[in-house]
């Protein structure tokens, strides 16, 4: 019995989730940056409805001038396009046992696109930051429940990490204006964080003289082990390798059938804590590793290809898996330890094979 398959069923509530949310299909870890209907989604709460015309974009709180940009001065002020990989915090949360009931991610909660935006530091620069400032909280139009709150989606970041030069005000993806799903008509870029510091339909930036003491920063976003846990802050992407399953696929099951020929195993390696230094690849459920030719990667915040040449040595079962080590030091676990909320879990893939002698 699998791990995910010793976990309680499905509940109608998850299931809600994921009709609304969707993964990237694994296979489309062969685009250096993923078609923007395939990237992975995910949405709190309703999608709001803006009108760009009227729609403004207002930055206060600590600084020294307010300001009210339209989405025309926005667009006037220098750009900037970058590849940048995201992926959900939750991404592995069905993956946990016991389950943390939330939307029930396996490891298809990643994307990377090329995002076109104007950087956030002059902004806030031309805006004037006031002394004493510590953070810079980011307010989305899209509204909810969560934790018994009606509330606004809203993050902060410490300041220092807003004002990296690399943090964007988004208008476009993929050249073009941001689709409603994806926060038209404007949205946080934060490379090297997870998906929820991305804040999307953007409205209101405020400069503030303490943490931001909100839902999505002080409770929910957190590691903890129990309710009553403070937990420590969910931040930047662990090292993750993901493959592109090989063979193909049993319709139901998605369990994966293959020749006994040579495989070209390809995939993707990403870390907001540091550079990808090295992948790895098992054929044995990770009791050996044979190491991966590393390829390029179309931005310093964009994930790595990486790729490995597979030779099954007989018909059989295998169980492929996958590791990514980072310039921080960190190499993927074949096991992560529980959390309540079930983030960051970036144990390696797994990925059943069964080796026929004929083509499959």
């Amino acid at each position: 019995m699998t791990r995910l398959e010793a976990s309680e069923s499905i509940t109608p509530q998850e299931l809600r989730l994921a009709t609304r949310n969707h993964g990237m299909p694994l296979e489309a870890l062969a685009y250096d940056v993923t078609p923007v209907g395939l990237h992975y989604l995910l949405i709190h709460y309703d999608i709001p409805l803006v009108d760009a015309e009227s729609w403004r974009l207002s930055v206060g709180g600590l600084v020294e001038r307010q300001l009210e940009l339209s989405l025309d001065d926005l667009r006037a002020r220098p750009s900037v396009s970058q590849a940048v990989t995201m992926e959900c915090a939750g991404n592995g949360r069905a993956r946990l046992a016991p389950r943390p009931v939330s939307q029930p991610w396996l490891v298809e909660a990643v994307g990377t696109a090329e995002w076109t935006g104007t950087p956030l530091r002059p902004l806030l620069e031309e805006a004037g930051i006031g002394e004493g400032a510590v953070e810079v909280l980011f307010t989305g139009a899209d509204r909810g429940v969560e934790g018994g709150q009606e509330q606004q989606f809203e993050r902060s970041l410490p300041l220092e990490e807003a004002l990296r030069d690399e943090v964007l005000l988004v208008y476009a993806v993929g050249g073009e204006p941001l689709p409603p799903q994806h926060g038209f008509p404007l949205r946080l870029v934060v490379p090297g964080w997870y998906g929820m510091t991305n804040v999307k339909w953007l409205e209101r930036i405020t400069v503030l003289d303490r943490p931001f003491g909100g839902y999505q920063n002080a409770w929910s976003y957190r590691m903890r082990q129990t309710p009553d846990d403070v937990g420590d802050p969910v931040s930047r992407m662990k090292p993750r390798a993901l493959m592109v399953p090989p063979g193909v696929p049993v319709f139901a099951t998605r369990e994966r059938q293959a020749d006994l020929g040579p495989h070209t195993i390809t995939g993707r390696a990403w870390s907001g804590q540091g550079t990808i230094e090295r992948v790895e690849v098992s054929e044995d459920g990770g009791a050996s590793w044979h190491e991966a030719v590393l390829g390029p990667q179309a931005s310093r915040w964009a994930w790595r290809a990486w790729s490995w040449e597979w030779r099954p040595a007989a018909p059989g079962d295998y169980e492929l898996c996958c590791r990514a080590s980072d310039s921080a030091g960190e190499t993927q676990p074949l096991e992560a330890p529980w959390n309540l909320h079930g983030f960051a879990n970036n144990e390696v893939q797994r990925v059943p094979v069964t080796v026929t002698q004929e083509s499959a």
